[in-house]
């Protein structure tokens, strides 16, 4: 008995150690596959670059360093360019705001839609899946280039094409959150007679609540570098304010340099106050169940 549990023993070892050998071997090959493909993909990028890629790299650290040069020399003007770009920067805060809400609320439909156990369509469930990765496939900036030719530039596209997009974002998130909620309160108000509409409001959003908040802050966070990248395609806020600077060349560096202490004083506040919301919600939630 004892020779056959080691002969056993010794079969289950070779067998372990074969795969692990297996194991490596694929290891290595995908990232020899992958060392490959970064290599050929970075020599046809260098080619294709105005210049090359490597010459310029010695001169990465110019641009930066005339823009800092001339804001110091007219630093006595910095005031002033603030406050002439405050209300590019509270033009796209307010694209961000309502991008995040009128996203948020379609995630939320779309993800009730497309979650197993909750949605009352189950068999569009696909569907509704595909919606949400079609939005969340595309590229904001390409939707917004698409609307500005059809409406225009302005913060009009720029908010419906970042709205878009948090759709398929957060309705994903969303969806995830839901499938971990407990259906029991949902049976329950089920077997009293309740709507599809009351157990989504009464026995869901209660447990979801939070998570759902807490993604939202952090997409806010997001759509609002979103809304200043979308300003250098004339989609308006800060971002354009900055392409304009960047544009006019030295003599406006100072004017390029104000933009960027803005947006990187309000992108820094707007992150710590969504991360001390997040926490809260988050462990506060915890700990009012813990008690």
């Amino acid at each position: 008995m004892t020779d056959m549990n080691a002969t056993s023993l010794d079969v289950t070892r070779d067998h372990y150690l074969a795969l692990t050998r297996q194991r490596r071997l694929y290891g290595g090959l995908m990232l020899l596959v992958f060392v490959l493909l970064l290599a050929s993909g970075f020599g046809i990028a260098n080619e294709r670059n105005a210049g090359g890629f490597l010459p310029g790299l010695p001169q990465i650290f110019d641009f930066p360093a005339e823009v800092v040069q001339e804001a110091w020399e007219k630093r006595a003007n910095m005031p002033d360019h603030l406050a002439n770009a405050f209300p590019a920067l509270i033009e796209t805060i307010n694209i961000a705001a309502i991008a995040t809400l009128t996203g948020g609320f379609g995630a939320v439909v779309l993800s009730l839609l497309s979650t197993r156990g909750l949605a009352p369509w189950p068999r569009f469930i696909p569907v509704f899946r595909r919606i949400m990765d079609l939005m969340r496939a595309i590229p904001e900036i390409v939707t917004a280039l698409v609307l500005i030719y059809v409406l225009g530039g302005g913060p009009v596209p720029a908010a419906i094409a970042i709205a878009l997009h948090t759709i398929g974002a957060l309705g994903k998130l969303f969806s995830e959150v839901n499938e971990n909620a407990d259906l029991k309160p949902l049976e329950g108000l089920s077997s009293v007679g309740a709507t599809w509409f009351q157990r989504m409001v009464l026995a869901l959003l209660p447990q979801v609540a939070p998570n759902w908040f807490s993604y939202a802050l952090l997409r806010f966070e997001i759509n609002i570098r979103a809304s200043a990248i979308l300003g250098f395609v004339g989609a308006g806020g800060i971002g354009y304010e900055l392409k304009n600077a960047i544009s006019w060349g030295q003599g406006k560096f100072d004017e390029a340099a104000a933009v960027f202490i803005l947006l990187f004083l309000s992108i820094v506040f707007f992150d710590q106050l969504s991360s001390v919301v997040r926490n809260h919600l988050t462990h506060g939630s915890k700990k009012g169940a813990s008690q």
